[in-house]
């Protein structure tokens, strides 16, 4: 772009910036954000220890962790919203004197960095993670970790997250400075679940990714009802595959040859799984069949019929088989009724797969192609994948009593979900939940810390020749001594990625250990995330955490929208509609946004549909907008409501915004002149208090004031976007529009003693302005603050840890001698306006006077000379026409409506457009 300027003036890393040049002509966001970030974090400015040594220091302790994002590579936007809303909260409580703590780290994310590195192999070298041990396959996710994890953290401090990065932690650490570390800490969490009879190990169904080859929990698979014959994509499989086809075949009765009952399915393929057929009791038309049984064309096992009210006598035949090994309402009714569990499917080959071992379907009278068939379909969140229930044995956390204190606890508003709307989501989920699967059949992850002991020996019937005993151990835990030799092998599974993730808040903080950081800063203030993390990550954070450590882990959660793109569509890779921040930021063109395209992942096929929607979306690239711009425009959407749709021209207008702001402070330098003795903002609002001082400053400085209260009271409600709106308007449409273009003749006038008083105000609106602006756009008001001229040298080095303007600190200097402020008459509170109406009602009604008193004394001129008599009557309504046309009449016009308005009884200041106009009319 033409307007790009470059910072060139060598500095060291972690060195103050040279702010001694000029200004550039326009504001540019490559030469703003250069060299402030390093300075910030070289000074502590981001750290709580830093903000207890100031004069404006408080007690209170803000404190939150960042939810941490995957290690496997870049943030999207949804990150970056969640950086801007965090920073800008972290930031305005840092401003406010509060000890503030905002915790960094990454998370493993088990099932897709695993995925990645073994992408990259097969496409480096060919190989399967297979053809590796597991202590090689590891051996290469920790050295990708090292090479590639740094890269999210440098697009943090790019977004300008003023995290504390001393306290930076990984989900995979296994030992830090001050504790064991946060693999230790899940390993304890396990150990004392286990202890308490929380975690437990079972063979019972699982939810089965067939491409991951693993199990997964319940809230991540995805179930829709399908309406008949559904063509659907499946990973891994070349052509989309048909689902949602109903099939009907018959069982023989036993006993009776010529008598068989036909039975409806969408799932073919389990047969050999079934363990009986269930009709309804009321159906007349298998009453006789009550008690009867069915011979299996294959196993020859004899199959019960048996009624349950829960059968549909309208589907299909009204016959349904029930097969409890392969499906979870199945697996309800084979319990109530005592019916065997038997697996048909092999974690490896699913019942799906064209190799299955289904291959007699002749032998039952069809001769259909075996298909993927369900009407209710499930499948993988993450990868569309098929999921399939699975008979397994593996370890399960009880959740019914933590769940209910979870409930419990949002009741009693102990702790406050934001929006409250999301309460009832709260309710119905926690209301429902299972026990939870915590095994993952993964190389990369936390190993479970239980050892499977085969003790040598005999059992009944002297059909098993081991004994299988688990034994878990926590940190620092021993393996038990066995009274008989025995052989220990530890679990091969790890533990779900979410798991982890919810030991978060207290885990980063050193938990176990009492001590240090997780003493004074646990339980943290604020959870903020994405609303779609409710179930996955913030329900799972407080059930452990009251669990392990007695307390909730936070008071407070605010859930923000999703980001979706300009069009309502979830972003996705493969519809080349997810958007980099580092993009938006530095500017990108179509052919750079392609060529990473081209050098992804992706299938060939997703890359030219991607490729497509770039052209569409992005025909000229993306235009440089900057940090601040980025993160002004995500903040300015309501994201407590509907999900934001984001057009990159959004952000673009914010840019503009920021060049605003720059040229107005660069104005502003230029008033103030050489010798300029600054003062505070506190001292210039005491100096108005009434009588002869400039309206327009006075009501400049009612604006910053109401400015300031609105922005207090917005950001304590997280309604950033209002914040956004107020600051916005007041440097637009109040500074710039209207008090600057007022205040340009009296910079110009020889009237020392008001050209003095709008410097100072001048400057106070741009230092408090700037203040208020600097929680959304840190780069652009550190820049520009730190060359305005400071009042004394014992300021805040930096603008991120000067004071935030509050109402309540500057009311005091608003107030006169007698009670009644210049911001509000009484009566009128303190209303958006000017001034207070009662005090200016002499001043307008003697103005009035005046006028009208110079237009009777004109028409009075004008008849004793005899002029009517002396022109034609065209003359005299074209001068008629200039008296009552002119300015004179006008104002008098204004000044009526002006006096109507006020002995109305409407008790509202006049808003800046009608004071304006009145005194460039009238004065």
């Amino acid at each position: 772009p033409k307007d790009v300027v470059l910072y060139n003036i060598p500095t060291a890393a972690g060195q103050k910036k040279d702010t001694s040049v000029p200004l550039p002509a326009s504001y540019s966001p490559r030469y703003v954000e250069a060299a402030w970030y390093g300075w910030w974090e070289k000074e502590g400015f981001f750290k709580p220890e830093y903000q207890s040594r100031q004069p404006h220091g408080k007690p209170e302790i803000f404190s939150l962790c960042i939810p941490p994002p995957n290690v496997t590579g870049s943030l999207h936007l949804g990150h970056a919203l969640t950086v801007a809303i965090e920073d800008s909260l972290v930031r305005w409580c840092r401003m406010q004197g509060f000890q503030v703590l905002w915790v960094p780290g990454s998370d493993h994310a088990g099932i897709a960095t695993q995925a990645v590195v073994e992408r990259k192999l097969w496409k480096e070298r060919g190989t399967l993670r297979q053809d590796l041990t597991r202590g090689e396959f590891l051996a290469e996710v920790w050295k990708w970790k090292e090479e590639k994890g740094d890269e999210i953290f440098r697009q943090l401090k790019a977004l300008g997250a003023s995290l504390d990065w001393d306290r930076l932690c990984f989900t995979m650490d296994d030992s830090w400075v001050l504790s064991p570390g946060f693999s230790a800490a899940v390993a304890e969490a396990f150990m004392r679940l286990h202890e308490d009879g929380l975690v437990y190990r079972d063979r019972r169904l699982v939810n089965w990714s067939c491409a991951l080859r693993s199990a997964i929990s319940d809230v991540e698979v995805e179930t829709r009802q399908l309406q008949g014959r559904t063509v659907l994509p499946v990973p891994g499989c070349p052509a989309p595959v048909p689902f949602g086809v109903m099939f009907t075949f018959a069982y023989k009765v036993d006993g009776q040859e010529d008598e068989e009952l036909p039975v409806a399915t969408t799932r073919p393929e389990t047969m050999l799984g079934d363990m009986a057929v269930a009709v309804h009791p009321d159906d007349p038309q298998f009453t006789h069949l009550h008690g009867k049984r069915l011979q299996h064309p294959f196993t020859g096992r004899l199959l019960a019929i048996i009624t349950d009210p829960l059968v549909e006598r309208d589907l299909g035949t009204g016959a349904v088989k029930v097969t409890p090994a392969h499906s979870h309402a199945d697996y309800e009714l084979g319990k109530h009724h005592g019916l065997p569990l038997v697996s048909v499917m092999t974690p490896l080959i699913p019942t799906h797969s064209p190799s299955g071992a289904l291959c007699c379907w002749e032998r039952v009278g069809s001769s259909r192609i075996l298909q993927i068939n369900l009407f209710l379909f499930s499948s993988y969140s993450r990868s569309g994948d098929v999921v399939e229930n699975l008979l397994k044995s593996q370890w399960f956390l009880r959740c019914e009593e933590m769940a209910q204190r979870a409930l419990e606890a949002v009741e009693s508003g102990h702790l406050k979900l934001t929006p409250k709307f999301h309460e009832k989501n709260w309710r119905t989920w926690l209301s429902n939940i299972s026990d939870w699967c915590i095994s993952r059949q993964l190389w990369w992850g936390h190993q479970i810390p239980a050892y499977q002991v085969s003790v040598s020996g005999s059992c009944d019937l002297g059909k098993v020749s081991y004994l299988l005993i688990w034994n878990v151990i926590g940190c620092g835990g021993k393996l038990l001594a066995m009274p008989v030799p025995a052989s220990p092998s530890r679990d091969a599974d790890v533990l779900d990625t979410w798991f982890s993730s919810a030991l978060f808040p207290f885990a980063a903080l050193g938990w176990p250990r009492k001590v240090g950081d997780l003493q004074e800063f646990y339980p943290n203030s604020l959870l903020e995330t994405g609303s779609d993390l409710l179930f996955f990550w913030v329900a799972r954070m407080v059930m452990l955490g009251e669990q392990l450590t007695g307390e909730l882990p936070f008071s407070q959660v605010f859930l923000h929208s999703l980001v979706r793109d300009a069009h309502g569509r979830k972003m996705s890779k493969s519809l080349g509609n997810v958007v980099d921040p580092l993009d938006v930021i530095h500017g990108a063109s179509l052919q750079d946004l392609q060529g990473r395209l081209r050098d992804g992942n992706l299938d060939p096929q997703e890359v030219a549909i991607a490729m497509e929607g770039q052209r569409r979306d992005f025909p000229q690239g993306i235009p440089e907008c900057g940090t601040d711009a980025l993160r002004f425009a995500l903040c300015s959407h309501r994201v407590q409501g509907d999900d934001i749709n984001l057009d990159v021209a959004t952000v673009l207008s914010s840019r503009h915004f920021c060049n605003k702001v720059w040229n107005a402070v660069r104005f502003t330098l230029g008033a103030l002149g050489e010798g300029f003795a600054p003062q505070t903002p506190e001292e210039v609002m005491g100096c108005f208090r009434g009588g002869e001082d400039s309206p327009m400053d006075r009501w400049i400085l009612s604006r910053l004031y109401h400015t300031a209260a609105d922005c207090g009271q917005r950001f304590g409600e997280y309604e950033l976007h209002l914040v956004t709106s107020t600051v916005h308007h007041f440097w637009l449409h109040n500074f710039c529009d209207v008090y600057l273009e007022s205040v340009k003749p009296v910079l110009q006038s020889r009237d020392q003693s008001r050209i003095l008083q709008t410097r100072q105000t001048l400057l106070s609106c741009a230092d408090l302005g700037l203040r208020l602006l600097s929680p959304f756009m840190p780069y652009l008001t550190e820049e520009l603050w730190q060359r305005l001229p400071k009042p004394d040298a014992d300021s805040a080095p930096s603008i991120c840890v000067a004071g935030y303007p509050s109402a309540g600190q500057l009311v005091g200097e608003l107030w006169a001698p007698n009670g009644k402020g210049w911001l509000s008459g009484e009566g009128v509170g303190l209303g958006p306006g000017l001034v207070d109406p009662e005090a200016e009602l002499p001043r307008l009604a003697a103005r009035k006077k005046k006028l009208e008193r110079q237009i009777l004394e004109l028409t009075a001129r004008t008849q004793a000379s005899g002029y009517q008599e002396k022109v034609s009557p065209r003359a005299q309504a074209e001068r008629q026409q200039k008296v009552m046309g002119g300015s004179g009449w006008w104002g008098l016009c204004l000044v009526e409506m002006l006096l109507k308005y006020l002995f109305s009884g409407v008790k509202k200041p006049f808003s800046c457009i009608h004071i304006f106009t009145f005194f460039i009319i009238i004065l």
